[in-house]
């Protein structure tokens, strides 16, 4: 029987975890949210498809490559590095959990194989020099042009946001692939929409099955909450019809900025009327 020697179990108790490492990320690129382009998960009204980028990682089941994708898009759209972000491969591999199931080799290699998978979809740029691999942002549409932080005006530029207790809470880690798809969905819409499984093919690019199973798993672990809303329908039996309406709950919900305070002195007697950040949402 293999036995581990005290120096060994101190090592083993005192490594970085995945977790450990995205919060680390997270806590160096100083900020509450993360913004999303919506476009990401659907595109503009009036575009051949409706489909974003999202369909191929649900559809190619590669929830790896979607939580490696988040994470990059948290590690790099504050613009201190120019929207880049650089590390050591076992870095981006523990940041995707890989070490969990691979050894130190086999992690850097599927990290590579991820990041360049994200490369393929016209949504990162990444470079390799020896064991450090830096990261650039493009624009979340997979147009392949180059990214810029979204500010919410004109419609492509609207976006959603995901707070970083998403991860830092270990929520991510919980999620499946199906789950992880339909949280982005929520989020990219008004509270209290509809989510039509029949219409999940041509709004989203994935079946009705997967559309369901997503919502699904986001009330299990209480992600989002649901209400019952009654339409009238003149040709139905009963002369209405029930729908199902989500939206997020408060532990995935956006973070408000803390707010800066401000001594006697340098505070203005005059206050300044300043416009509010339009909050209106695409129609899908």
């Amino acid at each position: 029987m293999k036995t581990t020697s005290p120096a060994e179990r101190d090592m083993q108790m005192n490594k970085a975890t995945g977790r450990d490492t995205r919060t680390a990320v997270l806590k160096r690129s100083i900020r509450a949210n993360v913004p999303l382009r919506k476009t990401f998960v659907q595109a503009l009204r009036g575009a051949v498809s409706r489909h974003g980028p999202l369909k191929e990682f649900v559809t190619g089941r590669d929830l790896r490559g979607l939580k490696a994708y988040l994470m990059i898009v948290a590690a790099c759209s504050n613009g201190t590095s120019g929207w880049s972000t650089t590390h050591d491969s076992a870095v981006w591999a523990r940041m995707m959990d890989i070490f969990e199931t691979a050894t130190d080799q086999s992690a850097r290699t599927g990290a590579w194989r991820t990041l360049r998978r994200l490369e393929k979809r016209r949504l990162i740029i990444c470079h390799r020099v020896s064991t450090k691999i830096t990261v650039t942002l493009l624009r979340e549409d997979g147009s392949g042009q180059p990214y810029d932080r979204p500010r919410g005006d004109p419609e492509e530029d609207r976006f959603l946001q995901i707070p970083t207790t998403f991860w830092t809470k270990g929520y991510d880690e919980a999620l499946d692939l199906p789950g992880l798809a339909l949280l982005l969905v929520v989020a990219r819409e008004k509270n209290w929409s509809t989510f039509p499984a029949d219409k999940a093919p041509k709004w989203y690019g994935w079946s009705p099955d997967t559309h369901e199973r997503g919502l699904k798993k986001l009330l299990e672990l209480g992600l989002v909450e649901r209400r019952e809303e009654y339409k009238k329908a003149p040709l139905s039996p009963l002369g209405m019809t029930m729908v199902y309406q989500y939206q997020r709950t408060t532990i995935i919900r956006p973070r408000k900025p803390r707010k800066q305070a401000t001594s006697p002195a340098a505070a203005s007697p005059v206050k300044k009327n300043v416009a509010a950040p339009s909050r209106s949402e695409g129609a899908r």
